[in-house]
Formats: C-alpha cells, sequence, structure tokens
C-alpha cells in the first residue's frame, strides 16, 4: 500500500464507505428537510447544488480531514504564488495571474509577471481594435471578414469553446473558424470559403513546432501565397501567438504581429493568455477582460473560502468520493445549453490531460484510481441518447448538470420546459422508482396482472445515482470565466490529494516522437521491418496502396517535395 492509501484521513473514509453504500438518497433526503440548505452553497455567479450525492455530515468531514492532511490550502497558495508546483518542468503555474488585473505583484523566479501581462493586454487591444474596426487592411486593401485560428489541444479548444459559448456577444461582422486536425479536409474546407484579400490567420504554438499546428500553418501559406502570387503579403494577413520568436519571423510573419505568452502557461489553460486573441477579435477586449474579472472572482474565492465553503474545494472530494471509495470511475457533463455545447469536450481536455496520470510526486506508481474517465454533452439531446445508461446501466455514473436560468433566446416558452427537464432528470437520477411504486402505477394504467408481472423489473429504477446541479442568471462573459475557473481549481484540487502532478502531458509526447520517425519512413517506396510486426505491417500496407493507387501523403500543388520540405525546415 502506498502512504497515501495507509494515511488515517484515508483509512477513516474506507471504514466509513460501506456503511454509506448501504443509504439510499431518497431516505437522506427523507430524514434532513434541510438537506438541500445543508449541501448547496453560492460562490460568485455560480450556484452549486450537492445535495443529490451519496454523502453524509460525517461523510463530508472525512473528506475534508483528508484535503487537510493532504495539504490542499498549502499546495494551493503556492501556485498562487508562483512556487514551481509544475514540479517535472520546474515551471510555476501563474494562469491565475492572467486574470488578476490589479497592480498586485506575482512573482515567477523571483520576477514580477504582471509588467509582462499587462504589457500584451494592451499590445492585444491596439490589434484587435484595428480588426474589430475594420481598420486592419489586407493587401488589397480590404477590411478584415475571417479569422482563422490554426492550434491543436489547449491553443484550439479553449478559445474555440469560449467563442461558441459568447456568440450573443459576437461581432457579425467577422467570422471565426478553428483548424485543428491534422486531417487535411479541415483545412480545405474552411479554405473553401474564404478569400485571402480578407482572411487574417492566427497560428497559434508555444513551441511553434507543434507537427498538427505547423502542417495546416504551412498549407494555410501556400494556399494565400499562391493566390497572392507575394510572400510579403503574409506579413498582413498572418500573426502568431508563440514564445518561439525566431521560428515565428522565419515563417515569414512581422515581428510585430507576434503575441507572446510564457512558459509558466499551460496549454490547457491558455485560453486567458494571448492564446485567447480569437476570442477577443469575436467578442472585442471588454468581454475578453470581462472573462478575465470572472475567472479572478472564483481565484478569489478559493484561495479565501474555507475548505467547508469552498465550491472547487467540494467539488473536487465529490470526485475523489466516487472515484476512489465508491468506485465509480466515469464522470458525465451535461449542459442544458446550447451554447456550451463545446463545454464537455473542453472538460475532458481539462481533467484527462491534467489527472491522467499514475506516477506520483515520489516517481513511485500510484495504487489507487486518479483522473476519472470523462465524457458528456448537451443534456436534452443526451436525455435521447445515453440517459437510459445513465437511469438503469449496470455502472452509476455522476453527472454534473450545468444550466443559465435566463435564456438569451426565450421563444414560445421554450426555457421553462428546458428547466422543467433539468430539475427532473436530477430528481430521477436520485429518487427511481421502486417496485411498489411501478406496480401501482400500472395498475392505475389497467394493466392486466399478467403483464404486469412481466413487464414490473423493466419499470423499476434503483436511483440512488449522485449529481451535481451547477446554475447561474445568464451564460456572460464574467459567468463563463468563473465557470472555466471553477473546473479548473477543482482538478487541481483532485491532482493535490492524488499526489500527482496536474499540469504536465508527458503522455502527450511518446506518439509524437514515434509519429515523427515514421513519417520519415513513409516518403520513400521501401518497405519497413524496424517496428513490431503490426506496425512494420500497417505501414507496409499503406505504402502499397499508395503506390499502386498513385497516392500521396501530402497534396500541396502535387509536390511531394512539399512534405520534405516543411519536415526538415519547419519541425527542426
Amino acid at each position: 500500500m502506498s502512504q497515501l492509501t495507509e494515511s488515517p484521513a484515508w483509512q477513516a473514509l474506507e471504514k466509513h464507505t460501506p456503511q454509506l453504500k448501504k443509504l439510499h438518497m431518497r431516505d437522506l433526503f427523507a430524514t434532513n428537510a434541510e438537506r438541500f440548505e445543508d449541501f448547496s452553497l453560492q460562490a460568485g455567479p455560480i450556484f452549486l447544488d450537492y445535495s443529490k450525492n451519496l454523502m453524509t455530515e460525517e461523510t463530508m468531514a472525512l473528506l475534508f480531514a483528508l484535503a487537510r492532511q493532504e495539504r490542499v490550502e498549502e499546495h494551493r497558495e503556492a501556485m498562487f504564488t508562483g512556487e514551481p508546483v509544475n514540479f517535472t518542468e520546474h515551471r510555476s503555474v501563474l494562469h491565475t495571474a492572467l486574470r488578476d488585473l490589479s497592480d498586485e505583484p506575482v512573482l515567477s523566479s523571483h520576477k514580477n509577471v504582471k509588467p509582462d501581462i499587462k504589457a500584451v493586454l494592451a499590445k492585444m487591444k491596439a490589434f484587435v481594435d484595428k480588426v474589430r474596426h475594420g481598420q486592419w487592411l489586407g493587401y488589397s486593401g480590404k477590411p478584415i471578414t475571417d479569422v482563422v485560428n490554426i492550434g491543436i489541444g489547449g491553443s484550439d479548444l479553449g478559445p474555440k469553446m469560449v467563442v461558441n459559448a459568447l456568440k450573443p456577444f459576437a461581432s457579425r461582422k467577422i467570422k471565426l473558424h478553428f483548424v485543428s486536425n491534422l486531417d487535411g479536409s479541415q483545412m480545405a474546407e474552411t479554405l473553401k470559403e474564404l478569400s485571402p484579400e480578407s482572411t487574417l490567420f492566427i497560428i497559434s504554438s508555444k513551441s511553434f513546432t507543434t507537427p498538427e499546428t505547423m502542417f495546416n500553418a504551412v498549407t494555410a501559406r501556400g494556399w494565400f501565397v499562391s493566390r497572392v502570387k507575394n510572400r510579403e503579403f503574409i506579413k498582413k494577413h498572418f500573426v502568431a501567438v508563440s514564445t518561439n520568436l525566431e521560428a515565428v519571423e522565419r515563417f515569414g510573419i512581422d515581428p510585430h504581429n507576434i503575441f507572446e505568452f510564457w512558459e509558466w502557461v499551460g496549454g490547457r489553460y491558455s485560453l486567458w493568455s494571448a492564446i485567447g486573441l480569437s476570442i477577443c477579435i469575436a467578442v472585442g477586449m471588454r468581454h475578453f477582460r470581462e472573462l478575465l474579472e470572472g475567472g479572478h472572482k472564483m481565484d478569489v474565492h478559493f484561495r479565501t473560502a474555507p475548505l467547508e465553503e469552498n465550491m472547487p474545494v467540494i467539488m473536487g472530494l465529490m470526485g475523489i468520493l466516487h472515484n476512489n471509495f465508491l468506485g465509480v470511475y466515469p464522470q458525465a457533463f451535461l449542459a442544458y445549453d446550447h451554447y456550451l455545447n463545446l463545454f464537455p469536450d473542453y472538460l475532458q481536455q481539462l481533467d484527462m490531460e491534467s489527472n491522467g496520470k499514475h506516477i506520483n510526486r515520489d516517481g513511485e506508481s500510484v495504487d489507487y484510481n486518479t483522473g476519472p474517465i470523462v465524457w458528456g454533452d448537451q443534456g436534452i439531446n443526451g436525455q435521447h441518447a445515453f440517459y437510459q445508461l445513465l437511469h438503469q446501466g449496470t455502472q452509476p455514473i455522476p453527472c454534473d448538470f450545468i444550466i443559465a436560468l435566463d435564456s438569451y433566446n426565450p421563444a414560445c416558452g421554450h426555457h421553462p420546459v428546458l428547466m422543467s427537464n433539468f430539475f427532473a432528470q436530477t430528481r430521477a437520477l436520485m429518487m427511481g422508482k421502486t417496485e411498489a411504486e411501478v406496480r401501482m402505477e400500472m395498475e392505475q394504467e389497467g394493466l392486466p396482472e399478467e403483464e404486469i408481472k412481466a413487464l414490473l423489473p423493466h419499470r423499476v429504477f434503483e436511483g440512488n445515482r449522485s449529481t451535481n446541479s451547477i446554475m447561474f442568471k445568464e451564460l456572460n462573459p464574467f459567468t463563463l470565466g468563473a465557470l472555466i475557473a471553477l473546473y479548473e481549481h477543482k482538478v487541481f484540487v483532485q491532482g493535490v490529494i492524488w499526489r500527482i502532478n496536474s499540469f504536465d502531458q508527458w503522455g502527450v509526447q511518446l506518439g509524437k516522437q514515434l509519429a515523427k520517425e515514421i513519417q520519415y519512413d513513409l516518403l520513400d517506396e521501401q518497405p519497413v521491418a524496424k517496428y513490431d510486426s503490426s506496425t512494420n505491417g500497417l505501414v507496409n500496407y499503406y505504402k502499397r496502396y499508395r503506390n499502386i493507387e498513385g497516392n500521396k501523403l501530402l497534396s500541396c500543388n502535387n509536390d511531394w517535395g512539399v512534405l520534405q520540405e516543411i519536415m526538415e525546415k519547419e519541425f527542426k
């Protein structure tokens, strides 16, 4: 057993869990009329009801004891003050500083990062205002009508999710596009809609060597240059968000059009930085600042509220309870808001890339579950897709239900019906339906006894399935910022308790390294034999197909040498 699983707080929860599993939430509500008041709270614009989780006051006391044993408060302060909590890469983790618009100093490696943050925000504002007001002109003198953000991972999913979520606040004069897929079809379909005279490309890559991003960037550059016949025009239509200034200039982008961010900004936490340039163009700097302010509001709550009144801590502890003591490993996020349709995808990356680790901070393999399997969808669509499994499947799945109390489009009374489904689903998952209730229902329907006996077991719901209900007045930039920060800190709390590093992602690198090696093997027609038999067989099968069919790995004006140029010049 590990030090964590042998620790007093962990052992106390292990001892408590068998009794907890014997309880049913419907009885907990029946015996405590104040359960909702006892287990709900407000933090900034966000309201959380966590009363529909299988836990008691004793459970919560034991979970808070575990959080204190694992020094959550101490680790929290270390993150906010710039200590290198990303210990495998010896980096501070200061995305919280990006959304703190005060003059209070924040140090990383003994340097105050605030002046640099404010300088980049000012540069972003000057650029964004020109683009949005039609003053940034393309090579032919036309204003920008389309912006293409080229990135992947945190450089794509975070900004794309926010732009989608804030559509009611977005400019209708400029259309945002996001390209991340290495499959050339996404870039091809995007470019079909665009004119080089009025298109701006944002290349978002911290290192400016990310293969997926650079392939797409070079493809976009090739498309542009082939139409305008002058590489100098790149400077009017390409900007970059990166830390690798030399590589950006080599690509052909004007150094004045580089927006910097820093090593202490992790990819999946980078939407608050210049990576959010596409957000700013979509909604304007004022709304972007409101997004930052909402995130900061949740930061202040997380940093100062006692654990027992701390929303990210409580949500993190609910996950620990399910994952490590109740044996429930998946986690579903169900957004009852059309504008949040990408939020479950964003949370999937945030959670699984952060806490999908099996090595603790001492370099030892853990003997307990860490990151859950995260998935989800829009709530109403899910009701007609996978809710059957949520209600009657063999694997209980804790769910976060998320909804705004007001709609920007309250047409024909849709929103009250949406709200009724939101409330009904959490109640149904908690209460279930007993055999006696089902029998009474079928008797009232006038069904014969023989049919009742046959159908009865199929119509019983055991219930006792945990949910969190998250509500807010409206989905505006401030609220969205607070909501994103809430989940960031929840993930952090769980990483601290599991004694892992939530801020590296070494598991992402292995596949990339192997892909780069295999890419070179695809440049010629010779069969390969240096890998395992399956990989050799698959590569050689592809090569045979390509040779027979006359296909090429990359088609850029039918120039096979383009691939080699990209790999040798852009990626090194």
